[in-house]
């Protein structure tokens, strides 16, 4: 293919005159473009001599040959000559990927090309080359800003070979860019998932507080293929929701590590985390239901056996006391949670577990969370390192939570199961779906580990350095996150995309996003079958 093929010139925007790999390159505006149609987030091509290399405007600065001695245009006339001349404005560019001509592939981007390459906006054949389209693995998440009626698609596959976060202020939108997340997965059949629903939102119906109207959850959505089960059964009663199953934990099955995790909830000191590992060696695999009942003299007792302060002991079953608030804990009532969990991911089920009056409650969420989650992974690990093949190993597994730094800070995360699996998970076949509106309480070094991020508006300069860790470029898309919109737009980054872009969100809870989610992603198809829907609607 000749240089000459590699060219096109629909919509002239201007050319290179300057810039690095590092900075980004510098493109005169061409004087028939208006800067204010220019948006940072928006997508360019330069057309090189021999590459075509995609990039995004990460600024835009105004400029003057006259900066010592600005001249003021006395009329329409003289400012339109100066326009383009003496004033013009400056875009800079991120290159991102080269496109070989050739081959029709792409790659990252290492160079710059030659001073006065012309350059214009993405069209969607461009988007198109580099995204693909939708089908049962590539979920169509949004449209890229100022192209409207063209998918951006992001492949599962990838998403779930990584941890992935799903990050943005309350009200931005993100509940519903993980509801149709998790809908991919469970759609495509990329993986299994464990969703702990701190707010009841996937499961059966969720809450669309903007416009004050409830949304189908994976349940009405995938039918038998999602299992709800949950907490609070009265909860669930009270809200109209079918349910699968009621989750009971008995006190046994509750290990020192479980309450380790709990010591920055319940403000337990170095001494009062170590306790419980004492007593477990004293009263044995019933040690947390003994430690609970035991009376003043029985406590005096244990202070003797364990030559212990009395106040350390005293203060720790203070604190555990508040267990006792929660129904789902008793001291012989376990229903074996966790191997009735596996056996529904066993299936090919996905797990919902709904929280129900306890979602509104940390010390509870956090220490079912941790304490299904560390078992579950521990099952995994035995059957990859059981499993001589590859291919005979467990399907992957996506395990949701939600507030995230309550279980991923800088002290919990060595502790909790949660830091483990951002770490090491993928090796097992396990990685997390963190959903969270404060990043920066996250521990660097897990957040960097994520490997697909979706980030909706976030307006702390912390949370937007955190959450771009580790990420080429940061900063450049620290300037594009900082203008993104309040609702319904999110910038996505990582892994499981070939380059970053800005997108307007997929509607969600409407009939027609309905029929998309659950239907085949065949276009065509969708299509006939949304027709013959309206069909029988207004016939």
């Amino acid at each position: 293919m000749s240089p000459e093929s590699n060219k096109k010139e629909i919509n002239p925007l201007g050319i290179v005159i300057g810039g690095s790999v590092s900075k980004g390159l510098k493109v005169k505006l061409d004087r028939s473009t208006e800067s204010e149609r220019i948006a940072v987030g928006s997508y360019i091509v330069v057309n090189g001599d021999f590459q075509r290399i995609f990039g995004m405007i990460t600024d835009i600065e105004l400029d003057t040959l006259a900066s010592l001695n600005p001249i003021k245009p006395t009329s329409s006339f003289s400012a339109a000559v100066l326009e383009g001349t003496a004033f013009f404005s400056i875009l800079t560019v991120t290159p991102m990927l080269i496109l070989d001509p050739d081959t029709q592939e792409t790659q990252p981007n290492r160079g710059i090309p030659n001073h006065f390459a012309t350059v214009r906006l993405a069209e969607k054949d461009d988007i198109s080359i580099i995204f693909g389209e939708e089908d049962r693995e590539h979920l169509s998440i949004g449209e890229p800003m100022e192209m409207e009626d063209f998918d951006v698609v992001l492949d599962l596959r990838s998403t779930v070979e990584r941890s992935s976060g799903v990050f943005g202020k309350s009200g931005t939108g993100k509940t519903f860019l993980v509801r149709q997340l998790l809908a991919g997965f469970v759609k495509g059949n990329i993986a299994g998932n464990l969703i702990f629903d701190m707010h009841n939102e996937y499961g059966w119906t969720g809450r669309d507080h903007e416009r004050s109207r409830d949304v189908k959850g994976l349940k009405q959505l995938y039918g038998s293929q999602v299992v709800v089960l949950t907490l609070d059964q009265e909860s669930s009663n009270r809200r109209k929701v079918p349910t699968d199953g009621t989750i009971n934990i008995s006190y046994s099955e509750i290990e020192p590590e479980d309450i380790e995790i709990l010591s920055e909830t319940l403000n337990l000191t170095e001494v009062g985390k170590q306790l419980p590992y004492r007593l477990q060696r004293v009263y044995g695999k019933k040690w947390l239901g003994i430690f609970l009942d035991l009376d003043n003299n029985g406590i005096k007792e244990l202070v003797n056996e364990l030559n212990e302060n009395e106040s350390t002991v005293q203060a720790l079953k203070r604190r555990l006391e508040g267990l006792k608030r929660f129904e789902f804990l008793s001291e012989s009532g376990g229903n074996k949670a966790v191997q009735s969990i596996m056996n529904y991911l066993d299936k090919g089920f996905s797990v919902v577990l709904e929280f129900g009056k306890y979602g509104r409650q940390e010390l509870a969420y956090i220490l079912v969370a941790n304490l299904l989650s560390r078992r579950v992974f521990d099952t995994y690990i035995k059957r990859t390192e059981k499993s001589v093949d590859v291919s005979d190993s467990t399907n992957p597994l996506v395990i949701t939570i939600e507030e995230a730094h309550k279980f991923l800070s800088p002290t919990l995360a060595p502790q909790t199961i949660f830091g483990t699996i951002a770490r090491e998970g993928r090796k097992y076949g396990v990685t997390l779906l963190v959903v969270d509106q404060r990043p920066s309480g996250i521990d660097e070094e897990i957040i960097s580990q994520i490997g697909t991020k979706l980030v909706c508006f976030l307006d702390n300069e912390k949370d937007i350095d955190a959450v771009l860790s580790g990420i080429s470029g940061k900063s450049q898309l620290k300037n594009v996150l900082s203008r993104l919109g309040s609702v319904q737009q999110a910038l996505l980054v990582g892994h499981a995309l070939p380059m970053p872009i800005v997108v307007k969100t997929k509607e969600y809870g409407t009939p027609e996003s309905y029929l998309r989610l659950a239907s085949s992603s065949n276009p065509t198809e969708f299509k006939e079958k949304w027709n013959d829907k309206i069909d029988d609607l207004f016939s």
